[in-house]
């Protein structure tokens, strides 16, 4: 039905806001309303799978996925760290208006580095139970089972005694908005990607067995108790967070290539057959037709990033930008490809569309639905995209800095100094080339369209240092 509306009415379709609005009322009256996968792995890198052009790895079960939705060659986290990625994603609301815009626990609070002017931001380490989650609307509004299997890292909120956090548990995802949770708590990583993992919220079951795989079958129990739909599955890998660990057999292959990181490259592809495992579970359940599948990263590459410039905790493309794709039969067009960019914002407003949800007037939104980039029925409204990241990342390279990507340009500006750099990506992906000299009056615009969505986003800034007499 809505393949033949789509052919017969080109002429309806030139009008985003009428579809979307039909778009809604369709899905809102369906008998089977779309089931839901979204799948983001931890610290997987813009360049580190086979479909984004790395040919040392193999990500088969991913290649195949991309290969039957589209693929967004210009997709960002909302943070170069992970827990305002999450956090983001979970409300729809970007980390400089959250407060949340660091990895949890972060620095202590004043800590200045070695020659370096300020100290982090002011900032929270964990999602306020009051925050309304993308899972709480669709469990409450739509009547979704909701499951979450995996890396969580927003619930890190310590007592007085600093060895002490009695509120943890109470910020898992079972309280906010999710059925079930399997491994969510506020470990940032696990001690051990072989059992016994020592994760809290994840009981022991098998000695030796591979993290990824465990997930995995969790997830897969999760879609078979819920084959009748409509589900809401969260599956956030822990893969591939430090510590680098991988099966022996995959390790093998890759050290026989001559890899330069082989154990790193293998854990890549034990993410990828976890992920594969659940994808094909949608197929046996005879689900995958009416499944929307969503596969992202919380940030860069903790290692290399390919052509792109440095990696996890900076703003520059090799910490932000991540693979981004989308599946779902029937709705977008296999092998189809976006250089439109997004970010995890996003998620939220469109997964809304696709329940039949509408936004809540009293509730700022910093994302916007894709539902017209995936269904090929218009563009997206905003021009710019903002990220804010006042705190140092565990490596504390960083500079404390925000950014703002608008066409094919981006500026960063420098909170130490008030200094900016300016890029060209469709000429420069590496960020090689600084323009803000060269095009002094584009960096000043960009400049001050920042400034002004970091004061209407309420964004908490660095602390300026006070040298000692």
């Amino acid at each position: 039905m809505f393949a033949k509306f789509k052919i017969e009415s080109d002429h309806f379709m030139r009008t985003p806001l009428t579809f979307s609005l039909l778009f809604i009322a369709l899905f809102s009256t369906a008998a089977e309303p779309p089931n839901i996968v979204l799948i983001m792995a931890d610290d997987l890198g813009w360049f580190d799978t086979h479909f984004q052009g790395n040919n040392d790895l193999e990500t088969p079960n991913l290649d195949l996925f991309v290969r039957e939705g589209m693929l967004f060659t210009d997709g960002y986290a909302a943070a170069s760290v992970c827990t305002p990625t999450r956090a983001a994603m979970m409300t729809g609301l970007s980390p400089a208006r959250l407060g949340i815009t660091n990895h949890a626990p972060g620095h202590k609070d004043g800590m200045v580095p070695d020659g370096r002017k300020q100290a982090g931001a002011e900032k929270l380490t964990f999602l306020p139970l009051d925050s309304t989650t993308i899972a709480e609307r669709l469990k409450k509004e739509a009547g979704y089972a909701t499951g979450f299997v995996g890396k969580w890292h927003l619930s890190h909120r310590k007592g007085k005694d600093e060895r002490d956090n009695p509120w943890e548990p109470q910020l898992r995802p079972e309280f906010q908005g999710y059925d079930l949770n399997i491994g969510g708590c506020d470990r940032g990583g696990p001690p051990s990607y072989f059992e016994p993992y020592r994760i809290p919220a994840l009981e022991p079951r098998k000695e030796g067995e591979y993290l990824p795989t465990r997930l995995a079958d969790e997830c897969i129990a999760f879609l078979e108790a819920n084959r009748k739909g409509p589900f809401f599955l969260t599956f956030w890998n822990y893969s591939v967070h430090y510590p680098i660990e991988a099966p022996e057999d995959l390790i093998e292959k890759y050290e026989s290539r001559g890899i330069e990181n082989p154990v790193y490259a293998a854990m890549i592809e034990g993410m990828d057959r976890s992920i594969g495992c659940v994808l094909k579970s949608l197929d046996d359940l005879e689900v995958a037709k009416n499944t929307l599948v969503i596969f992202t990263s919380d940030n860069g590459s903790l290692f290399g990033n390919g052509p792109l410039r440095a990696n996890k905790g900076h703003l520059y493309e090799g910490g932000i930008r991540v693979p981004w794709a989308i599946r779902w039969p029937g709705k977008i067009e296999p092998k189809s490809q976006s250089d439109v960019p997004i970010i995890s914002t996003d998620v939220f407003p469109t997964l809304l569309e696709v329940a039949g949800l509408e936004p809540k007037p009293d509730v700022p939104q910093d994302g916007e639905s894709l539902i017209p980039l995936l269904t090929g029925s218009g563009s997206l409204k905003r021009e710019s995209l903002f990220f804010h990241y006042p705190n140092y990342a565990f490596h504390k390279q960083n500079r404390l800095a925000g950014a703002i990507r608008k066409g094919d340009f981006k500026l960063i500006q420098f909170y130490d100094d008030d200094s900016v750099e300016l890029y060209n990506l469709k000429s420069d992906l590496g960020e090689k080339t600084d323009l803000a000299a060269a095009q002094s009056e584009k960096a000043k615009t960009l400049k001050e369209e920042l400034g002004q969505w970091l004061k209407e986003s309420g964004a908490k800034m660095p602390i300026d240092s006070i040298p000692e007499n």
